[in-house]
């Protein structure tokens, strides 16, 4: 029976048990981005024949773009049906891996690749006096509010310090509604938009809302990354 797993199951069957990895998405999407060593058998080619590459008695896990697309699972009922013993759906697909800021080969030039994975940190119970030095001395001058597991709760800058009481918590001063991006984002994508926005910074987050980092504009301005310096 396929059996649907994650991404951190992914990571034990390749480390553990020499799992083989298939993306099953046409030619241009695994050439964009795939997952370090995945091999490429789109659906439209998946028969007897191509299966043969694969190992029967190893696990075999497939994956493609997210959980919208069903190419993934319907690749995984055709390789059991073609013999495969353990088979396994990695639903998810590459942009949950993505997302998750996990690397992966490609042409792709995705934000994973530009983000500051040390911002200044604080909880929400930290005053002023102990978060302002560390926001000045800071390049970015911005200090991200975490809570348990990490999760994001809010932002503070320039504006937000401005005029704070010393008695005031991170979370009574911090913007609860910032804005987030994730790793799996294309760098000149985010460019744009930050551009359009006006911003300087902006946090970059998995799914489940934890801190991955920071993206500032000295990092996507790089001349390496802005296409519209090229």
């Amino acid at each position: 029976m396929v059996e649907v797993i994650d991404r951190h199951a992914v990571q034990g069957l390749l480390a553990g048990q020499d799992a083989q990895l298939i993306e099953v998405l046409p030619l241009g999407d695994y050439e964009w981005a795939h997952l370090p060593h995945a091999a490429h058998l789109p659906l439209t080619e998946l028969d007897e024949r191509s299966a043969g590459r694969f190992a029967r008695g190893r696990p075999v896990i497939v994956y493609c773009h997210d959980w919208l697309c069903d190419l993934s699972s319907r690749a995984a009922h055709r390789l059991e049906r073609l013999g495969f013993q353990e088979v396994y759906d990695y639903a998810a697909g590459k942009m949950d891996w993505l997302s998750a800021d996990l690397p992966y080969q490609g042409t792709a030039v995705l934000i994973s690749q530009i983000v500051r994975h040390d911002p200044v940190i604080t909880r929400p119970g930290d005053q002023i006096p102990e978060i302002e030095p560390r926001v000045v001395a800071d390049p970015a001058g911005v200090a991200i509010v975490v809570g348990p597991d990490d999760v994001i709760l809010g932002f503070i800058g320039d504006q937000e310090l401005k005029g704070a009481s010393p008695e005031a918590t991170a979370e009574d001063i911090m913007l609860a509604a910032v804005p987030t991006i994730r790793a799996s984002e294309e760098v000149d994508d985010v460019r744009r938009r930050m551009d359009r926005a006006g911003i300087t910074d902006v946090v970059v987050t998995m799914p489940d809302g934890r801190l991955v980092g920071i993206v500032s504009t000295s990092a996507i301005r790089s001349p390496e990354y802005d296409e519209s310096e090229s």
